[in-house]
């Protein structure tokens, strides 16, 4: 199978081996490859002009069933394959579409967008500052990208997208797609994509992607019918389960794993659901090829998601993990919510706010609430591994209502949470519009067709039929309509504006907290361990770090309704909120950070 390169301004060449797809030979021709194992033969469609009929060229199969071709053809060239004279179909691993995903694919130049930056190398990982972003509620990725200079006087210093992969109609938060490969059409173009990409990495910005390898959506998989082998023949909860004993199918996700992080330059990926895939050897392989297909002086990060909580893989493979644990402890904590998931943290919650602050997880082999034992000892891992927010799309857009915090809890709380958040020694994570103070809500949404948009509909609401504000069908009823435009346009953060106070207040609070961060704990982090952390009342703690240069962090919190009280350390006052005329007293809704050669 061939290969291509982009080539940057300065001959620079950041190689992706196309082992699937539609991949340039020379100017002129291109190599389509397809694994169709179930089919009986395969040809590719190519329409040489807009609107006429395609051309029909029957594919060559070798032994594993892997279909190829070569063909005159150039960029832009629309294309499908032909599965036994019966069912047209999308390239899996086409670049980029026309149409939505059961139009016709485009072939795409990688070499074509020229890079501006092609000297970067990322950041080292300590320096994250990330803010999670939607595309689409942005405006596209020009859109985009008139906001990074923005965010980047703020202190963040990575932004990370939701997928971005082609999927069904205009508006989706990405997690259900079905071309991993191609750039979602409502967003941009490829060479937008990477604009925007080169434009951050010129402002000191990395760029992460989120990608979903656990399952295919519902609207728009064609792999059954050429490729039941891609599948094990079992279900999971969203659809035919993915057999990752398969070679090709390997393949299939780590070239497309290189495909962001070559072609595209993206500086690290985040793993959606890995708890889903449950397959910890393909893991493994995946995080290996990667750091050996990249250049050594790079800085590629690469994330999980794992309700396992497997520390292992963060020990050997994997930079870090979203850490739902931290979320979930303080969110229960903050609100007092205790149905879902909550239940597991609404008891003893003072308790396990200092296991999370002292070791990252709070469930490392305990049963769960539904007995399960989850996770692994992670008090060995560095702080860094753990990736820490109060807010992301899941927590927010997976509430009925899409209520952010802000909207749940006083502005005294949230203000300490957040303090608590930027001032760890983890990475902190943001998530858009959090960063002033946004009361609009992020719903989920989507824009499925006909049967599919009704069963997404009742799926939704029936969610929810166990908590209690939802329990009878009225109420059940209000929860917004994913599959209707207003619901997308309900999510659409509002432009951050100079003359509102209120976005003003809560912007300068955050650049406060950034610039902190920035001149006094990023540069310890490396090395940082936790030293220990105590329940000082309910709802208060105090925990220390030992920091990487040797000197003694330490943050003191009361998210309480009382007062508790605390022995002052000696050293530097880094950060104080929440006035007390009793220096020994921690005050609720009150912070107090150290740093100090000694405890």
């Amino acid at each position: 199978m061939s290969a291509t390169s982009a080539s940057s301004a300065n001959g620079e060449d950041f190689h992706h081996p196309c082992r699937f797809g539609a991949a340039a030979v020379d100017d002129d021709r291109t190599r389509f490859t397809l694994w169709a194992p179930s089919a009986g033969h395969v040809a590719v469609e190519i329409e040489r002009t807009a609107g006429s009929d395609p051309e029909r060229l029957e594919m060559q199969r070798d032994d594993s069933g892997v279909y190829s071709l070569e063909v005159a053809c150039t960029p832009g060239t629309r294309y499908r394959y032909r599965i036994d004279d019966e069912l047209s179909v999308p390239d899996p691993a086409a670049r980029a579409q026309y149409g939505d995903v059961d139009g016709p694919s485009l072939v795409v130049d990688p070499a074509a967008y020229r890079w501006q930056n092609a000297h970067w190398r990322g950041r080292p990982w300590h320096e994250c500052v990330i803010l999670e972003v939607h595309v689409g509620v942005a405006g596209g990725f020009e859109a985009l990208a008139e906001r990074l200079a923005e965010w980047s006087a703020l202190g963040i210093t990575a932004i990370e997208l939701m997928p971005l992969n082609e999927f069904p109609g205009a508006r989706n938060w990405g997690y259900d797609g079905v071309l991993p490969y191609a750039v979602e059409a409502s967003y941009g173009a490829p060479e937008a994509l990477k604009a925007l990409i080169d434009r951050a990495h010129g402002l000191g910005m990395m760029v992460f992607l989120d990608v979903v390898y656990n399952h295919f959506g519902p609207d728009g998989n064609y792999l059954p019918h050429y490729a039941a082998d891609f599948f094990t023949g079992e279900r999971t909860p969203w659809g035919d389960e993915i057999d990752f004993e398969r070679r090709e199918v390997r393949d299939f996700f780590i070239d497309n794993a290189l495909m962001w992080l070559l072609e595209y330059r993206f500086d690290g990926l985040r793993f959606d659901a890995v708890h889903a895939i449950n397959n910890d050897d393909f893991l493994r392989e995946m995080s290996d090829t990667l750091r050996r297909s990249t250049a050594p002086d790079r800085h590629v990060h690469l994330m999980l998601e794992n309700e396992r909580n497997s520390a292992s893989l963060l020990q050997t493979h994997y930079r870090a993990q979203w850490n739902d644990d931290f979320h979930n402890v303080m969110h229960a904590l903050l609100t007092g919510e205790s149905e879902g998931y909550y239940a597991d943290y609404s008891k003893h919650t003072t308790d396990k706010l200092a296991s999370s602050l002292l070791a990252g997880f709070i469930f490392q082999g305990q049963p769960d609430r539904r007995g399960q034992r989850r996770g692994e000892p992670s008090g060995h891992l560095p702080t860094t591994a753990f990736i820490n927010f109060l807010q992301n799309h899941d927590q927010v857009g997976n509430r009925p209502m899409g209520d952010r915090l802000i909207t749940l809890i006083d502005d005294e709380r949230l203000e300490a949470a957040t303090a608590l958040l930027l001032l760890c020694p983890t990475v902190p994570m943001l998530f858009m519009g959090e960063e002033w103070g946004e009361k609009r809500p992020f719903l989920f949404f989507t824009d499925h067709r006909d049967e599919l948009a009704e069963a997404v509909r009742e799926g939704r609401r029936g969610e929810f039929a166990d908590f209690a504000a939802f329990s009878d069908e009225a109420s059940r009823d209000a929860i917004p309509d994913p599959n209707a435009a207003s619901t997308f346009e309900r999510s659409v953060p509002r432009a951050h504006l100079e003359d509102d106070p209120e976005a003003a207040m809560w912007n300068a609070r955050y650049m406060t907290l950034l610039d902190l961060r920035h001149a006094e704990i990023i540069p310890r982090l490396p090395g940082t361990a936790a030293m220990g952390a105590v329940p000082l009342g309910e709802g208060a703690v105090l925990a220390h770090w030992r920091m990487g240069d040797g000197t003694v962090l330490a943050i003191g919190v009361n998210f309480g309704r009382q007062g508790v009280a605390i022995e002052v350390p000696d050293g530097q006052r880094l950060y104080e909120l929440g006035e007390s005329d009793n220096a020994d007293v921690l005050v609720p809704g009150a912070v107090r950070v150290w740093l100090s050669s000694h405890l």
